[in-house]
């Protein structure tokens, strides 16, 4: 028989990783078009911190931190017929991912490649959602494309250069410190550069013969943009995840008008439903067959038991990760 209560992690109020707080919380009830999933892992992501310290979330969107997670369907709404109980899942969510259990849409969970651990698979949502609209939808990468992947030693950094290479795309990777250059270079990127002692705008005018870069994908953001502007091709795209330098900037439209260039943005979590239902059919379609292949993968820096969500945030604010950082929920 399932309990009535579980473990979960809240903010108690915003600030630093240490409000967070485990808490004994109702196991929520799937409603209709939704499923209840024993979760094994939650991923940590960066918007958990914004919404530790005071972001508002979602109206209706629950507490519990957690936007998604690896586990096994228990029970589903009115109208399921897949995910079944018993089906190893990973899952967007909107929140409540870090718990024993929590309600996900049915149409969000992806099926767990069998080569890929349930564990493990928390490590994927997020990233896949993310990489796919915006590397493959906004910033239309082909086959043959160079790429200048910004933050490339993250969760979502790594798994966007195995997707890039993926499709046939030439990767140039910036990251910072010889730990995570090395972590690139094993993956495979064309080139590799060190932030703390490179300047990207001339290795990449270097490399590339003056051509510059396709794509650029950016979380960055301040100072970096023209930067990034100034080593895009004729016709590029130029993609913004985040703006973790600022996001105001000063912008050369005669520069961006000139080669014809192109400047987007997105995020996630306020999307649509129905959106983000045509997110997973794409991912489905095209990344996991990938996955299941042994191409793409979940780069994993660490997984630490749920108690220790606050440690998982650290790591996270001091860039210390290479890859994901998962809290481990179920034994």
């Amino acid at each position: 028989m399932m309990p009535e209560m579980m473990n979960a992690v809240i903010a108690r109020q915003p600030g630093g990783p240490d409000v967070l707080e485990l808490v004994q919380r109702k196991i929520p009830k799937p409603d209709a078009g939704e499923v209840l999933i024993r979760v094994a892992s939650a991923g940590v992501n960066r918007p958990d911190i914004l919404q530790r310290t005071g972001m508002p979330v979602p109206p209706g969107v629950t507490d519990v931190l957690g936007l998604e997670v690896s586990g096994t369907v228990v029970a589903v709404g009115a109208g399921v017929e897949f995910p079944a109980p018993g089906t190893p899942v990973m899952a967007l969510l909107n929140g409540g991912g870090y718990a024993d259990y929590c309600v996900a849409r049915a149409e969000l969970c992806l099926c767990v490649p069998e080569n890929l651990p349930l564990a493990q698979a928390a490590g994927v949502p997020e990233a896949a959602f993310t990489v796919w609209h915006n590397l493959f939808e906004l910033g239309r990468l082909q086959p043959g494309d160079t790429v200048l992947i910004h933050g490339a030693a993250s969760g979502v950094g790594t798994f966007a250069i195995q997707c890039a290479q993926g499709c046939g795309a030439r990767v140039i990777a910036t990251a910072g410190g010889a730990e995570k250059i090395a972590a690139l270079q094993k993956l495979g990127v064309w080139h590799a550069i060190d932030r703390h002692n490179e300047d990207f705008v001339a290795v990449i005018l270097d490399e590339t013969r003056g051509r510059g870069v396709d794509v650029v994908l950016d979380n960055v953001g301040g100072d970096y943009v023209a930067r990034n502007l100034s080593v895009l091709a004729q016709g590029g795209r130029h993609v913004s995840l985040s703006f973790m330098q600022g996001a105001k900037i000063e912008l050369d439209l005669q520069l961006v008008m000139r080669k014809g260039l192109s400047l987007t943005s997105s995020t996630l979590r306020p999307k649509s439903a129905m959106e983000k239902m045509r997110l997973a059919q794409c991912i489905s379609k095209h990344l996991l067959p990938l996955i299941a292949a042994g191409k793409i993968a979940p780069i994993l820096h660490q997984t630490l038991p749920l108690a220790q969500a606050a440690d998982a945030h650290r790591i996270l604010e001091a860039n210390a990760n290479i890859g994901k950082v998962l809290l481990q929920v179920a034994p």
